[in-house]
C-alpha cells in the first residue's frame, strides 16, 4: 500500500484518468493521497515576446478546473498544474513531494514514439520511486 500516489495527466490523454484512478485506489493506503498533476510546457522565449497575454495563467486555471472536475468531491485527491518539461518535472515533483508511486499510461509503440521518445520512458528513467505503466 502506498501513502502518496502521483498520476500525471497529459492534456491529450484525459480519458485514461479514470482507469488510473481505479488502479490507484486499489493500491492507496488508508489516509493516503492521490495527486493529479499536469505539466504545461513553457512557451519559447522567441515566441513569448510576440504574445501579449500570458497564456500560462489562463491555461493553468482551465486545466486545474478540469482536474478538479475529474477529482470531484474526493477528499483524497489533490490537483496540481506546473510548468516545464513533463519527463523531467514529473520525476522532480515526485522526488520533492515524497511520492511513493507514479501511475502512467503507455501508448502502443510505434516508429514515431521510438524516434522521439516518450514522457513515460523519461519518467521511468529519472524517478527515484516506483512507476506503474498501464497499457
Amino acid at each position: 500500500m502506498y501513502n502518496s500516489i502521483l498520476i500525471p495527466v497529459a492534456l491529450d490523454h484525459e480519458t485514461l484518468v479514470a482507469q488510473k484512478l481505479v488502479r490507484a485506489r486499489e493500491m492507496l493506503a488508508p489516509g493516503g493521497k492521490i495527486t493529479l498533476l499536469t505539466v504545461l510546457e513553457q512557451v519559447s522565449g522567441f515566441v513569448a515576446e510576440f504574445v501579449t497575454v500570458k497564456s500560462e495563467n489562463h491555461l493553468t486555471t482551465s486545466i486545474l478546473g478540469k482536474l478538479e472536475g475529474v477529482a470531484g468531491d474526493a477528499s483524497d485527491i489533490v490537483c496540481k498544474v506546473i510548468t516545464g518539461k513533463p519527463g523531467v518535472e514529473i520525476a522532480r515533483y515526485a522526488d520533492q513531494n515524497g511520492v511513493e508511486l507514479i501511475i502512467m499510461g503507455s501508448q502502443a509503440p510505434g516508429v514515431s514514439d521510438y524516434a522521439l521518445g516518450s514522457t513515460t520512458a523519461r519518467v521511468v528513467r529519472r524517478s527515484h520511486c516506483s512507476v506503474l505503466v498501464l497499457r
